[in-house]
């Protein structure tokens, strides 16, 4: 993420899929999620968006 226009990418995504509480910290590049989703469904989810994705595990 690069700019407002790929947060906004990644915002629509996570608020379609639902049941998804998030934080974009677009200066450092990262999303944190809460969700009950698995981890597959949020990088898949967010793959959707055309942009690199990697799981950083817990907080």
């Amino acid at each position: 993420m690069t700019c407002e226009g790929c947060s906004n990418a990644v915002s629509r995504v996570l608020n379609k899929l639902g049941g998804v509480e998030f934080d974009i910290d677009l200066p450092n590049k990262k999303v944190c999620i809460n969700s009950e989703h698995s981890v597959d469904l949020l990088l898949e989810t967010l793959e959707k968006t055309g942009k690199a994705v990697s799981y950083l595990g817990p907080k």
